[in-house]
């Protein structure tokens, strides 16, 4: 019997009754191996990829599944028909209530990336859909009181979609015979026990977003998740609807494969777009010949994200199914109305291409881009609520997702990852998962795509200067470079940061990080154990 490591206040008794914790049970009992194999399958195949014993490609045991045009997907209930704009953050009680307000057609409640899984935040985070579900959500701040429908208000609130965690993350707050559980099964499993029945009585359903996802295998472990769970419940079955985000390199050479293996089930999938570049640097990792420019040069227009977006698009729409774009990390910049409208315009621009290339919807990040990404999408689609007929006639081919992308190294662009990457784990530590920096908004992901490119770059000793190399000798980024950078950004950082954070320790996380031989698959695992 599944059993809390740690006493919980009465609040949270609603969501954590004997019925539920016996499901929860169930679930385990009946993925948790499955899971474990999976994984194991992962660790597998990087190091076959690592070792040059396998590379990426289209799957040839599958290819009968691509090349059949018969199958669609089962189809797309009417409340998810319009997803122009998605807003996203994490599950977080004003977060939540914000969200559904926002005018935004869908609200994802993150508790992935975007959260700390703190036992307080994944519990509270769970106890506020409760009440969502239950028309009964209320914040308070001061004098302020907020609920569904009185901060921005809409004319309806926005359809919700969770996020729950990878597969590869324990749950240490949750306990089976004395070891952690699946995080993902835990946030899933609570979330469906608790509200679908509800959801279904208000003309609704549980709809979820699953992320990084490597292979159909594990598309398939999630069909089956679903399945159980709605006997279990003895729901219809095909109530849930998924959306996957294609986040991982491996998963945009089987977009097909995981349409099918969840058909009736799967409504589309997501251009996760930060995700995908981690995904993409550690996968390459090991090859010098794959060193990636500054992050924030790696947009959307490199021929290799572009080769994956046209491809999801196609992919998608081929099936039925609906093709996500990517998220517009800009927020606000206040004090400064020429920055402020520079960055607007940068979305509308991306935006722009998104549902001119064919996505049907896309996600922000703010609210205050609610509007902007929102008049982009209207512009193409001219009153249609998306475009799923629309067809891509292309051929995207193994080299076209593999290509290494052009830009340049800079001091600056090394140093902006050191802060980040700082600032953003030492407000993970403390329980925030998805922090303002520098007029972005920085989740896990892009910490990802800094950390691995740290490490990259010093454990090739790459230089400074255009990329691919020019030939033109030019200054090394080694460790002792590298470690004079961490030092001089962790001495200015206190002078910037408006309250105290831990950012020594953060500092020396990303240290270990960047500096052991092997490149660890996820920073969370480490911060993980940091966490109470």
């Amino acid at each position: 019997m599944l059993k809390l490591a740690n006493d919980v206040t009465p609040e949270f008794s609603a969501i954590l009754s004997e019925d539920c914790l016996t499901f929860l049970s169930a679930l385990h009992d009946n993925f948790a191996e499955r899971i474990s194999r999976l994984l194991h399958e992962r660790t597998a195949n990087a190091a076959a990829i690592r070792q040059g014993k396998k590379s990426l490609d289209f799957l040839a045991e599958t290819a009968a599944i691509r090349n059949d045009e018969s199958w669609k997907i089962a189809g797309i209930p009417e409340e998810l028909r319009d997803r122009r704009v998605e807003i996203t953050g994490p599950a977080e009680r004003k977060m939540i209530i914000n969200g559904v307000n926002s005018g935004a057609k869908v609200y994802m409640a993150c508790f992935e990336d975007a959260l700390t899984p703190t036992l307080h935040n994944i519990l509270d985070g769970q106890l506020s859909l409760y009440e969502l579900t239950r028309d009964a959500l209320t914040y308070s701040s001061g004098a302020k009181n907020y609920r569904p429908n009185d901060t921005y208000p809409s004319e309806k609130l926005a359809t919700v979609i969770v996020r729950p965690r990878g597969l590869h993350l324990e749950e240490k707050h949750f306990l089976i015979n004395g070891m952690p559980t699946v995080g993902a099964l835990i946030d899933f499993g609570l979330y469906f026990f608790n509200n679908a029945q509800a959801l279904i009585a208000k003309k609704s359903a549980p709809y979820f977003y699953i992320p990084k996802l490597e292979s159909h295998k594990e598309s398939a472990c999630w069909n089956d998740i679903f399945k159980f769970s709605e006997n279990y419940l003895d729901i219809m079955e095909g109530a849930i609807k998924a959306t996957v985000l294609i986040e991982t390199i491996d998963a945009a050479f089987q977009m097909d494969e995981i349409l099918h293996s969840m058909k009736n089930y799967i409504v589309g999938l997501n251009a996760g777009r930060w995700d995908y570049i981690f995904s993409y640097i550690k996968r390459h990792a090991h090859l010098p010949a794959n060193i990636m420019p500054n992050r924030h040069q790696i947009t959307m227009t490199q021929p290799f994200m572009e080769s994956y977006a046209r491809l999801l698009i196609k992919t998608c729409h081929r099936r039925g199914a609906f093709a996500m774009g990517g998220m517009a990390a800009f927020i606000p910049v206040k004090d400064d109305e020429q920055a402020n409208s520079n960055a607007l315009e940068m979305v509308h621009r991306d935006k722009t291409r998104e549902a001119r290339e064919g996505h049907d919807g896309t996600w922000v990040a703010h609210p205050a881009l609610i509007e902007t990404a929102l008049s982009a999408f209207d512009s193409i689609l001219q009153g249609s609520k998306n475009q799923v007929s629309k067809k891509l006639d292309i051929e995207v081919q193994a080299k076209d997702l593999l290509a290494v992308p052009a830009g340049e190294i800079t001091e600056d662009g090394i140093r902006n990852n050191i802060s980040v990457c700082i600032i953003y784990m030492a407000n993970w530590l403390t329980g925030k998962g998805c922090v303002p920096i520098y007029n972005l908004m920085e989740d896990a992901a892009t910490a990802e795509i800094a950390r691995t490119q740290l490490w990259q770059w010093v454990h090739y000793e790459a230089a400074i200067g255009k990329v691919p190399p020019d030939g033109n000798e030019r200054e090394k980024i080694t460790q002792a470079r590298f470690l004079q950078f961490l030092e001089e950004e962790l001495a200015r950082l206190p002078t910037e940061l408006p309250h105290a954070l831990p950012i020594e320790k953060a500092a020396d996380l990303l240290k270990n990080l960047v500096l052991q031989d092997t490149l660890k698959e996820f920073l969370t695992l480490d911060t993980y154990r940091e966490i109470a």
